[in-house]
């Protein structure tokens, strides 16, 4: 696999944290926030030579458990909370200045943070680690690294397979990195990219690498977007023009083990087949779909939906695609009650459930191939759907089997059985919280 060539640079936090921080509007209807002043640049080197001091101390640091220990990761104003899944205890509050977004960087471990001059990397402080037939389990202090992927104006990251790959909205550049070297990458404070290329002009972008090596990139400009594309070598083998307003994508397999990749666009999801594309039109003339979720071996795939074009952020409608059938099926997740939800609160369960947060504070669980709602849990007090996406609200993540559940406006998270159908344990961590993923360890 061979993309356009670009070194890729690591630069420390603490040089980053000095610059005002400006971040990009991701899997909303906002435009991207303005550009961000690029970090000091650093020096590629090889880093077999170094001193190890680094590993040495992270060991000693470590405490072996006896299985994984999930951690979950949120954002507030002016920091970082990382947060013991079970027992909801802060593990450790990271002060960073300004509004951060946060990315799975898909390996267990590691999370993405965008921050001024590119995403930097967090340590989330709990891993495994095979040994022959079994594995081991550590946790350690959680950490805000020396390490910075560059970009201007950070946007989405997306892991799939052994790769994650990360867009930059300023300068339509996508680095792609090998997501088993995030802790080499991190022990030696530099980056060392898989793969790079760049887009002919910069937008509001994303772009994943399926596991033949294609890549696969949204397509526009600063002032619109209008198609995808898939590339191999940096050939072009197949693209569409129709896709208005892409955004969002998600690539999985089917329960037939065909790996599918789609993007979101305003009338519709264009999907891809190896080397050609179906379009799948939404049901009514304006039919916004911006986010996907999917699970491997589940065949349906999620997606937030608009049909009102000047409506606001809080949405009442879900999209059920089904790419093999080529059907979009529009359901009514409240069955009619006066509830909405923001993208914010749309999630996949581990076994492929629908789940949706809505104001009126329950969690809904939905079965994906009917569209019916088989469980409401009751999880917090009703709350309003803010007019600006960067106002924080509460917000939905997965991990290992539970739902958690943040609520600004109490300073409060919450762990739901969503299987079971019950709260488990919430807790008053005392943060607003606005942004949150989930990491297994």
């Amino acid at each position: 696999m061979s993309f356009t060539a670009r070194p890729a640079r690591a630069v420390s936090v603490a040089a980053a944290a000095a610059l005002a921080l400006t971040l990009s509007a991701c899997a909303t209807d906002e435009d991207p926030a303005e550009d961000a002043t690029a970090a000091e640049e650093h020096e590629d080197h090889d880093h077999e030579d170094e001193d190890h001091d680094h590993d040495e101390e992270s060991a000693a640091a470590a405490s072996e458990n006896a299985s994984k220990t999930p951690r979950i990761v949120a954002t507030f104003d002016g920091g970082i909370v990382v947060l013991d899944a079970a027992s909801l205890e802060t593990v450790a509050e990271l002060p960073i200045d300004g509004f951060n977004r946060l990315s799975d960087a898909g390996d267990g471990r590691h999370v993405a943070v965008s921050t001024t001059g590119g995403w930097a990397i967090l340590d989330a402080g709990t891993w495994s680690q095979a040994h022959g037939d079994h594995f081991h389990y550590f946790t350690a202090d959680p950490a805000l690294t020396d390490v910075i992927v560059e970009a201007e104006v950070p946007g989405h990251v997306v892991p799939h397979g052994e790769l994650a790959t990360l867009w930059d909205d300023g300068t339509g550049n996508v680095t792609v990195v090998e997501i088993s070297e995030w802790t080499d990458m991190v022990e030696h404070a530099h980056v060392h990219a898989h793969d790079e290329w760049t887009a002919e002009s910069a937008h509001h972008g994303v772009a994943v690498v399926d596991e033949a090596g294609v890549l696969y990139t949204t397509v526009g400009d600063e002032e619109s977007r209008w198609g995808a594309q898939a590339l191999l070598d940096g050939d072009v083998i197949v693209s569409t023009d129709e896709c208005p307003g892409v955004h969002g994508e998600t690539a999985f397999h089917t329960s037939e083990d065909e790996e599918l990749v789609a993007f979101g666009c305003e009338d519709g999801v264009a999907v891809f087949h190896g080397d050609h594309i179906h379009k799948l039109s939404s049901p009514t003339d304006f039919g916004r779909i911006g986010n996907l979720f999917s699970t491997d071996g589940n065949d349906i795939v999620l997606g937030d939906y608009k049909s009102d074009p000047e409506g606001g952020l809080g949405l009442s409608e879900i999209a059920l695609i089904d790419p093999e059938g080529e059907t979009i099926t529009v359901a009514d997740p409240f069955d009619g009650d006066d509830a909405t939800y923001t993208w914010r609160g749309l999630r996949r369960g581990d076994d492929g459930e629908v789940l949706v947060l809505g104001t009126d504070g329950s969690l809904r669980v939905i079965d994906p191939a009917t569209g019916d709602v088989t469980t409401t849990i009751p999880v917090i007090d009703a709350w309003e759907v803010p007019d600006e996406w960067q106002t924080a609200h509460p917000a939905l993540a997965i991990v290992e089997g539970m739902a958690y559940v943040t609520d600004p406006n109490t300073g409060t998270i919450t762990s739901v059985d969503y299987v079971g159908g019950e709260v488990y344990r919430s807790a008053e961590a005392g943060f607003a919280f606005n942004e949150g993923v989930g990491v297994t360890g």
